[in-house]
């Protein structure tokens, strides 16, 4: 069986010159080592907030790598550079808005600027992309709310089965599955 491959890609100007470390891509990689038994392999990048060049890694991972998800951190804001969503729905065939819903509802319960965020979500061939805030704390908070949905999403797409630890995060999957 294949190696299961996950993409995790940071958009920032900063990071991506190394003015700072990458502790945003790091806590998605935290997050899912905690919540997959699955064996997988990440797939890194951490790129300026350019939407052409974001586009294009994801196309990269999606096509060229065949990360069964994509998860992105980074230019969900208002900013002028913050282009990440904008970047997801160019390279998507379908937008899959719930989670952008519920990860915004759930990190209102912390800040109320989350009204500000527009992380989304969407699928590229047998990829789902996601789109996460750029703070570590608020990474874990969305990903809480919105992972028990992924391995069956990634199931209907014909990706790998994606098992999870059910002590730390349990995925739901219909009993007909």
């Amino acid at each position: 069986m294949s190696q299961i491959k996950i993409g995790i890609v940071t958009a920032s100007d900063r990071a991506s010159a190394g003015v700072y470390a990458d502790i945003s891509g790091q806590a998605i990689l935290d997050t899912l080592k905690a919540y997959l038994v699955s064996a997988f392999e990440p797939v890194y990048r951490c790129i300026p907030d350019d939407q052409q060049g974001i586009e294009q890694v994801l196309m990269e991972l999606a096509d060229h790598e065949g990360c069964c998800l994509i998860v992105t951190t980074g230019g969900t804001g208002p900013a002028l550079r913050d282009v990440t969503p904008e970047a997801t729905e160019n390279v998507c065939e379908k937008m899959l808005p719930g989670f952008g819903e519920l990860m915004r509802q759930v990190s209102l319960q912390y800040v109320p600027t989350a009204i500000l965020s527009r992380q989304t979500a969407g699928i590229r061939g047998k990829s789902l992309i996601l789109n996460l805030p750029g703070k570590p704390a608020s990474i874990r908070q969305c990903l809480d709310a919105v992972f028990p949905a992924i391995p069956y999403c990634i199931d209907l797409i014909e990706g790998p089965y994606l098992e999870c630890d059910p002590q730390v995060i349990k995925a739901f999957r219909p009993k007909s599955s």
